[in-house]
């Protein structure tokens, strides 16, 4: 139930990069740890985290390569990571998710300071990582969104923010009047505590919200000043998961899907952070791991362990 993704550029050819672009992003995303039923019986008892397989192959889709975070490392360990990247249940203030999670979030700030390009983006439980790691505090408020598809309500904002900005209007007209967007949470934002934080407030842009009985919260975000993005909803499980019915596959909920992850790796090809060699590269990227079928039962189909 969680995303937070890191760009990461790719060692490539002159071919592979131009002065503008980069052709070959390569895209980090943080591993969870491991919590009590999410290891099927025939997966090795030592592996402490994992990866959702839905978030790697929605990048995928829109021309990217996947590399693994990894929790509990070195503030230096992941520094060097971060330099060879192009942008970027747990507790969400002590837990190795949340270390990691903050480490890539304050490099990210230090390094668009600068005008050193590295876009983030966080889902779900990410979305709330990034509202905690923004503002302090935790704000959030308990909301009964577990499995529900939704429309989205945009604001006014969302008119000129650069997430949707690329979007079909006949997609934007169907994500407003359809239950496209799937949520897994049992946490929000609300509008009112978001609005009234004024870190929070002066930091993101809403784009969107949702509201639960009479709680309205918030459900799309974009930063103001830097290239970092959230959703409280799950834009890669319309294509990628079919365990629950709750999870929309029409049409416009696939397009959803493939215009998220299109707008997201197209930010990362902003970034020109490189590995220092194609050995280094081909060792950190995930195709050395294989998927594990979740197994009947679980809300994933696939998940990689680490």
């Amino acid at each position: 139930m969680f995303l937070l993704l890191c760009c990461v550029s790719a060692f490539v050819s002159v071919s592979g990069i131009s002065l503008s672009r980069n052709d070959a992003p390569v895209i980090g995303i943080l591993a969870q740890g491991v919590y009590p039923g999410v290891l099927p019986q025939q997966t090795p008892s030592n592996l402490t985290s994992f990866i959702v397989a839905s978030y790697v192959k929605f990048l995928e889709s829109a021309g990217a390569r996947v590399v693994p975070v990894r929790i509990n490392q070195t503030l230096e360990q992941y520094s060097r990571l971060f330099n060879s990247l192009n942008g970027g249940g747990a507790d969400l203030i002590s837990s190795g998710y949340a270390r990691a999670a903050k480490a890539f979030y304050q490099l990210a700030i230090q390094a668009n300071s600068r005008g050193d390009y590295f876009p983030i983006w966080g889902t779900c439980l990410g979305f709330e990582e990034l509202t905690y790691l923004t503002s302090g505090k935790l704000l959030l408020s308990s909301t009964n969104t577990t499995g529900v598809a939704l429309p989205l309500v945009f604001t006014n904002e969302s008119r000129d923010s650069k997430l949707f900005s690329s979007f079909p209007k006949d997609l934007l007209k169907a994500l407003a009047s359809e239950a496209l967007t799937e949520n897994s949470h049992r946490w929000s934002v609300t509008t009112e505590s978001f609005r009234s934080n004024a870190e929070l407030s002066q930091f993101y842009r809403v784009l969107s919200t949702n509201s639960h009985e009479n709680t309205e919260f918030v459900s799309t975000i974009e930063a103001y000043d830097y290239p970092i993005y959230g959703t409280q909803w799950h834009p890669e499980k319309n294509a990628f998961e079919w365990t629950r019915d709750y999870i929309p596959h029409s049409p416009n909920a696939i397009k959803t899907t493939f215009f998220m992850a299109d707008f997201f790796v197209n930010e990362a090809k902003k970034s020109f952070h490189k590995f220092a060699s194609e050995v280094e590269e081909r060792e950190a990227l995930i195709y050395s791991h294989s998927p594990v079928y979740a197994g009947p039962g679980s809300s994933y189909e696939q998940l990689y362990y680490f």
